[in-house]
């Protein structure tokens, strides 16, 4: 048996523990497939600094050798020019994409785009103008946007009407650029009190907005949690989806670790002809070294359906 066909069987995940990976360096890890995988998944800086250290180019490098396409950066548009520029030179080294990073400030607890207040409005403009300099810089394609708080003294429909408003001002600027912005809804569980928590209210405002520069993150993890139902909203909502992002529940762990199946889920999506990325946005389960390695294993385990 080949080492690419034992490693795509599953096995290296059971075998981990027992040939002491955890205790290996970067130069001793031969037992793991090298080859790309199936879908474009994206790690993130800090998922693989026990094997690669801190240096973030050095992860980015480690990320490349592992068969990694992506990878994304939620903290991408607060990083340096300099930091900015370098990861460029090293994507672009590598053969890899860069995936998505969140494209204005966040509202955890208040409304800012759901209200109609306008200076709150401009500032999201402003947000979405310097994060288009930076998709530039970096090569990217997709920046995360979250809409802010309920509004508890305004209809939903009020609300939804004023992101609308807000959200078509995003794409003049954005679809001149070539540029996505993608919206994530999040799980009430998480992050109690967020307007946009489903995939069927993301689809209606994508549809209504009518911007190829506003479209759908479908956050797995968080939609096992509001609503599960994964593979038929997939399919309902498909033509609004440009990103999808990955975690197992509970836990928000790497695949294998909860209830999803996300081989099922993934050979589902490849089938579809999904050509884009496939964000990493969860923890490791382990700590350390052996950590890491659980992680491409469980990654090399359910990509293994072709």
């Amino acid at each position: 048996m080949s080492r690419r066909t034992f490693l795509k069987n599953g096995v290296a995940a059971a075998v981990l523990p027992l040939f002491g990976f955890q205790n290996m360096d970067r130069d001793h890890l031969g037992g793991l497939d090298h080859s790309r995988f199936n879908l474009n998944y994206a790690p993130h800086f800090g998922m693989f600094k026990s094997h690669a250290g801190e240096d973030l180019i050095s992860q980015l490098d480690f990320m490349a050798e592992y068969g990694f396409k992506s990878f994304e950066d939620n903290e991408m548009r607060m990083r340096s020019k300099a930091t900015q520029n370098q990861i460029a030179e090293t994507i672009i080294k590598n053969g890899m994409t860069m995936g998505v990073f969140v494209g204005h400030k966040i509202y955890w607890d208040q409304p800012n785009l759901t209200n109609g207040n306008t200076d709150l409005r401009d500032e999201f403009l402003a947000d979405i103008k310097s994060s288009i300099e930076v998709a530039k810089r970096v090569n990217a394609k997709w920046m995360t946007v979250v809409p802010g708080y309920v509004d508890l003294k305004l209809q939903e429909g009020y609300q939804t009407a004023h992101l609308i408003e807000a959200l078509r001002r995003a794409c003049d600027l954005l679809e001149p650029e070539g540029l996505v912005m993608v919206l994530e809804p999040l799980n009430p569980r998480d992050h109690a009190g967020q307007f946009l928590s489903k995939i069927p209210q993301a689809y209606e405002i994508c549809r209504a907005v009518d911007s190829p520069s506003c479209k759908i993150l479908f956050d797995i993890y968080h939609q096992q949690i509001t609503e599960g139902n994964i593979i038929p909203n997939i399919d309902h909502s498909w033509s609004e989806i440009a990103y999808f992002q990955i975690g197992d529940n509970p836990g928000r762990n790497e695949p294998t670790t909860g209830e999803l199946n996300y081989q099922n889920i993934f050979e589902h999506i490849h089938a579809k002809g999904y050509q884009g990325i496939l964000g990493m946005e969860h923890g490791n389960s382990e700590g350390g070294k052996r950590g890491e390695l659980a992680v491409i294993a469980a990654y090399r385990k359910v990509d293994n359906f072709l």
